[in-house]
Formats: C-alpha cells, structure tokens, sequence
C-alpha cells in the first residue's frame, strides 16, 4: 500500500497560505507560487532586521555629530575624547541624552575635551 501523506501534506501548505495572506494575485491562491513567495518574504524579514539595527547606528551618530559640532567638536574627536575619559556610553544612550539633557551632554563634551587635551 502506498503512502499518500494527507494530512500533513495538507497542514503544511495550509500553514504556508497563512502566511501568504494579503499577497498580491495567485501568491496568495497557489501553493506553489505562495511558497516561493513566503521563501523570498522570509529571507527579506532576515536581512531587514539587520539592516535596522545598522541604520539605527548611523542616526544615532549623525545625531552625535550634529551635537557635538556645536561645541566646536568633530564626532570622532568626541568619541575618542571619551574612551581616553575612560566613560563607556553607548551611542544609542549619547543620542538621546544629546536630544533630551543639553546640559548633561555638555558635561560629557567637556570631559571628552579634557581628556584630549591631556
């Protein structure tokens, strides 16, 4: 007797026209180009999450640099101010506090001038 693999056959073409919900012409009807569809949807989830995270820390310097020229301070010459200050921020956190607390961001260029001057 031969196997006609119904029910997870039908289970995983089901699961995978769940995912193809809302996709445009027959990628969401087929299973084939459904399938073919989801393969490449899944693969841009994966590089976009990575891209996030590297557009993410390319705002947050312009933002360090568009503060820190303010008080006549390049952003790399910042940076390096602060690992010679021996004060790990990240820069994320140096982002925010630049848009939120002038004042505390001021405090760190200053320590940062400090240190290079040294």
């Amino acid at each position: 007797m031969r196997v006609k693999g119904s029910t997870p056959t039908r289970n995983r073409r089901k699961k995978v026209l769940k995912l193809a919900k809302g996709y445009f012409g027959s990628k969401h009807l087929l299973y084939r180009t459904a399938h073919e569809q989801v393969m490449r949807s899944l693969r841009y989830a994966y590089i976009g999450r990575r891209q996030t995270k590297r557009e993410m820390r390319k705002l947050w310097i312009a933002r360090i640099n568009a503060a820190t020229r303010q008080y006549d301070l390049s952003y790399s010459q910042f940076m390096h101010g602060l690992k010679l200050a021996e004060i790990n921020v990240n820069r994320k956190m140096l982002s925010e506090i630049a848009i939120h607390d002038e004042k505390g961001f001021e405090a760190l260029v200053d320590a940062a001038k400090k240190a290079l001057v040294k």
